[in-house]
């Protein structure tokens, strides 16, 4: 036998500890039991179960509550996959007509307003491309870039300021009336997410673990499924 931390033989029995052979090695005076236990941990189905839950509007600990998982295991789940998924799931179809929003939350406290930029296809499902950050031009300037090549016939959006000093107004329609889609979008980003809730006690404390998130939504939103990462 060999000790498994200086790989010395000069090893001798010390006792058990919970039921099994204890050791004790004379070069090292470390203690090492010869037969482990199998790490513990969670099937993929408890994953699956937590995370589907995740994205069906259920916060963090309400999931604890209910799976008896902690909370934090759930949260290390989210972030081992939101890590490997892209922003959003390849677009099918170039759009013709884009719509263009924010969706206003916050991050940390109620006074850290955060805006989600989101742009989707006029006449299909689903959220393109987005980003996050304040208000400003600067942070509308990384999804203007994806979307600018789209090279839609219009691009409509509501009046905020930012939207004139990018598109030209020949291709640019301002309307709430037409932007159904993309308010709709949001709308189901709000219902699915407990941190997007109006009126929540759960909320995102950092801006990654919020991307994190809506990448993990969009994916299921998209597939109706959770992925699995080895």
């Amino acid at each position: 036998m060999h000790c498994p931390y200086c790989k010395s033989t000069r090893i001798r029995k010390n006792g058990k500890r919970r039921g099994k052979q204890n050791h004790f090695c004379v070069t090292c005076d470390r203690q090492f039991i010869d037969i482990y236990s199998p790490p513990k941990g969670y099937s993929n189905e408890i994953k699956n179960e937590c995370l589907k839950a995740y994205v069906n509007g259920a916060g963090f600990r309400a999931i604890e509550r209910q799976k008896g998982v902690h909370h934090t295991t759930i949260i290390s789940w989210v972030k081992q996959v939101g890590e490997k998924l892209p922003d959003a799931p390849p677009i099918e179809e170039i759009p013709e007509v884009g719509e263009l929003d924010e969706l206003e939350t916050f991050v940390g406290f109620k006074k850290n307003k955060i805006w989600l930029w989101t742009a989707v296809n006029h006449f299909r499902q689903g959220i393109l491309a987005w980003v996050l950050g304040d208000h400003s031009a600067e942070t509308f300037k990384p999804l203007w870039d994806i979307v600018c090549w789209w090279q839609c016939y219009f691009y409509v959006t509501d009046g905020w300021k930012v939207y004139p000093s990018f598109i030209q107004p020949g291709d640019h329609i301002v309307s709430k009336t037409y932007m159904t889609r993309v308010e709709g979008e949001n709308t189901r980003l709000r219902h699915y997410l407990a941190r997007l809730h109006r009126k929540t006690l759960c909320y995102s404390k950092s801006v990654d673990m919020l991307k994190y998130s809506i990448r993990l939504l969009l994916h299921y939103l998209k597939y109706r499924e959770i992925p699995v990462f080895s």
